[in-house]
């Protein structure tokens, strides 16, 4: 049976500041997508990560279906209004256009859809991001599908040997999508080379090269390109295929538990490590962190089955508490030096205002 899976997440009002979406402006967005499901869909799943809803979506209408990504703009822009009867911070915020034009591309929603032939047990994962950038994901996705350091299964299994190719978006091209496909192992330096740069270059999709079945994706919008201003920062989601020909679950543990330093935190103009934590967590009061949840899902003629909360269990509490230190660490140096973002991710901030006043001040 060919599925489509899309997942779409928004901002669109929050408690006391960037925390968590209100009870009835989550309802009320589950409420729009539910009346769907046995008609439009065959399955969804509503969830937030700090104050991002995220939709779940399963269908047979193919990925950029204009009824879906419609379904989905009605759920957001009726959420917002609750959202603004509520009075909540932010409402509507990743909505940057008024109107619906036939898909959610370039209105501010991240979206991540994958289209493939359903295995008889097919398991895969949601991964959704508060508080980040798009090239968030470029380091554990790397590592659990290019290094048998932490991908044992790239040594001891045949399906998975023969590496994976990726397809690498360059964020800094506004005109039309660029990207570059290389392939793992033999490209594994260039690789390296572009997702180094994870405020440039990210990871869009991962494709098996010995079956031709996709593995992942990955949502790139960067609100900045369509606002033209710093609006909030761009939260990636992504949808991963797991066992079998792909990594299994377990082996995107250890990748997350290094939580590696990306663009982010109060203002979005810092560099913070990025925690993994539960699903529907509020974002951190800490700097607001930036956050990564998982869940994985069974999938059966296009039905969800309940979720498994990949970071819940007692383990990592303890990374946790080390992801915690490395915030520490960073944020004691303030504006100074990497902890906060180089000067082209700052340009649409008043910090490039700023600096235009100090110039005239130079002699």
């Amino acid at each position: 049976m060919k599925v489509t899976l899309s997942v779409l997440k928004a901002d669109i009002g929050s408690v006391g500041g960037h925390t968590l979406p209100s009870r009835k402006v989550l309802a009320k967005v589950e409420e729009v997508v539910r009346e769907e499901v046995g008609r439009l869909l065959l399955d969804a799943y509503v969830f937030h990560i700090g104050d991002d809803i995220v939709l779940l979506l399963s269908h047979t209408r193919g990925v950029r279906n204009q009824e879906v990504h419609a379904l989905a703009w009605k759920a957001f822009r009726e959420g917002t209004e609750v959202a603004k009867a509520e009075g909540l911070y932010g409402a509507g915020q990743d909505l940057l256009k008024d109107a619906f034009t036939g898909n959610l591309h370039g209105l501010g929603p991240q979206v991540a859809e994958m289209e493939f032939t359903e295995r008889p047990a097919e398991p895969f994962m949601v991964l959704a991001a508060d508080k980040t950038e798009p090239g968030a994901f470029n380091l554990p996705l790397y590592l659990a599908f290019a290094d048998p350091m932490y991908s044992s299964g790239l040594l001891l299994s045949p399906e998975l040997r023969p590496g994976f190719r990726f397809r690498i978006m360059d964020l800094a091209q506004t005109e039309r999508d660029s990207y570059i496909e290389l392939d793992a192992p033999e490209r594994l330096y260039d690789i390296a080379t572009l997702l180094r740069d994870s405020h440039r270059f990210a990871i869009e999709s991962i494709w098996s090269r010995k079956h031709g079945e996709q593995a992942a994706v990955v949502s790139t919008t960067r609100l900045r390109n369509i606002a033209g201003r710093y609006v909030g920062k761009d939260d990636p989601v992504a949808i991963v295929r797991t066992q079998k020909i792909f990594p299994a679950t377990e082996e995107f543990g250890p990748v997350f538990a290094l939580a590696p330093y990306v663009a982010g935190d109060t203002r979005g103009s810092h560099h913070m490590p990025l925690m993994p934590v539960r699903a529907n967590t509020p974002a951190s009061t800490f700097f607001c962190v930036p956050m990564v949840c998982g869940l994985a899902f069974s999938l059966r003629e296009g039905r969800l089955s309940e979720p498994v909360d990949l970071f819940a269990d007692p383990v990592w509490e303890a990374v946790r508490a080390k992801v915690v230190e490395k915030a520490q660490e960073m944020r004691r140096q303030g504006f100074y030096g990497p902890a906060m973002l180089p000067m082209e991710e700052l340009e649409y901030t008043g910090i490039a205002e700023r600096l235009k006043a100090l110039e005239r001040e130079f002699s």
